[in-house]
């Protein structure tokens, strides 16, 4: 999964912690699809990973398909409420679908990210937060989980596969062989 995490800090949107969107893949092209996070407000740990886990959880309902594009609100008293929508292949028609994702299933992801890969989500934090940003620039910062961790099934997380692109995103990976 390739993120683009982005601070609002002018919240514009009553009590709404944050804002994923996924853009699918360009046509003919090697680059993955990406979801674009929207913190709003001053960000945490907590609140981001309430976030990643909206953009986690939105990829493992029934029939995901990669041209799917979803639009989810995240709140921390409701869960995650949006919809998707993706063209039908053999009709060419416009299909739409409703999304609830319920605050139990993000909170329960959240915590299991944060007990992963909690470092990495504070550094994003930290990023973000950091006052030294050009005056007027867009405060993002881009990076990928493992696609492993984004499509497995609901209690089967790939924690291996997930930690060892989380060790290579910080730079310390290893080889094992030999030990």
């Amino acid at each position: 999964m390739d993120i683009l995490v982005m601070l609002e800090d002018n919240p514009e949107h009553s009590t709404m912690l944050a804002h994923v969107n996924s853009v699918p893949a360009p046509l003919n092209s090697e680059r993955p699809p990406r979801d674009v996070v929207t913190l709003y407000g001053v960000p945490s740990p907590e609140s981001l990973a309430l976030a990643l886990a909206a953009a986690v959880e939105s990829r493992r309902l029934p029939e995901e398909r990669s041209d799917t594009i979803r639009h989810l609100g995240v709140w921390p008293e409701r869960g995650a409420v949006g919809d998707a929508a993706w063209r039908d292949m053999s009709t060419g028609q416009l299909l739409t679908r409703d999304l609830e994702i319920p605050l139990e299933t993000l909170v329960d992801t959240a915590r299991q990210l944060l007990g992963e890969c909690g470092q990495t989500i504070r550094r994003l934090v930290a990023g973000l937060t950091m006052p030294d940003w050009p005056e007027g620039a867009r405060r993002a910062i881009s990076f990928s989980f493992s696609p492993m961790f984004a499509v497995s099934l609901p209690g089967a997380v790939q924690v291996d596969t997930l930690l060892e692109s989380f060790r290579e995103a910080d730079g310390i990976t290893f080889d094992s062989e030999g030990d």
